[in-house]
C-alpha cells in the first residue's frame, strides 16, 4: 500500500515527538523567570524526557537524538559543552542495557530506579564539571538539582504518557 504525501508526513511528525517535545522542555526551563537563586534548583527535564522515551519508545529516541538533546542543553544553560550530553548517554545506555525488566516494571519500581539513574547522571555531570574547570564545584546545588527532578517526575512522566497516547497512536 502506498502512502500519500500527507500520511507520510504525518508519521514523520509523529515520530518526531518525543525529540521535539525534549528540546522544547528544555526551551521552557530556561526562560528567565526573575526568581533569585533559582537557576541552580530547575530540575532536569531533559533527564526525565531521555530516561522515559528510552523506557518507552526507545526507537524514538535514538543516541543521536539524544546527543543533540544534551549539545542543546549545555548550548542553551551555558554549561561546559559535552557535560550535558556525556551524562544522557550514560542514562541512555543504563536504561537500553536493562530493556527487559523495565517492560514488566511498576511505575515505583522504574521510579526508584529513575531515582538511581539520575544520581548516577547528576554524579558524572558534577566529576566532569570539576574535572573541566580544575576545581571542585560544589555539590550543593547539584543535590537540590536532583531532589527536584526526582519530585517532578511523576508529573511529567504523566504528561508523558499522555502525550504518547495522543500523538503516537
Amino acid at each position: 500500500m502506498k502512502f500519500s504525501l500527507w500520511q507520510r508526513m504525518d508519521a514523520i511528525a509523529r515520530s518526531m515527538f518525543p525529540v521535539t517535545a525534549t528540546l522544547l522542555l528544555i526551551m521552557a526551563s530556561m526562560v528567565p523567570l526573575r526568581i533569585p537563586d533559582l537557576a541552580p534548583i530547575i530540575p532536569s527535564l531533559s533527564l526525565i524526557a531521555v530516561y522515559y522515551w528510552t523506557i518507552h519508545r526507545p526507537d524514538l529516541m535514538p543516541i543521536w537524538a539524544v546527543f543533540v538533546i544534551g549539545v542543546a542543553q549545555d548550548l542553551l544553560s551555558g554549561s561546559m559543552l559535552g557535560v550535558g550530553s556525556i551524562s544522557l548517554l550514560v542514562v541512555r545506555y543504563l536504561v537500553i542495557s536493562q530493556a527487559r525488566f523495565f517492560t514488566s516494571a511498576s511505575f515505583v519500581v522504574i521510579w526508584s530506579i529513575f531515582a538511581l539513574v539520575a544520581f548516577l547522571a547528576f554524579f558524572v555531570m558534577w566529576i566532569l564539571t570539576s574535572l573541566l574547570t580544575a576545581t571542585l564545584v560544589e555539590y550543593s546545588s547539584a543535590t537540590f538539582q536532583y531532589l527536584m527532578t526526582l519530585a517532578v517526575y511523576p508529573g511529567f512522566t504523566w504528561l508523558f504518557v499522555h502525550g504518547q497516547r495522543l500523538f503516537l497512536r
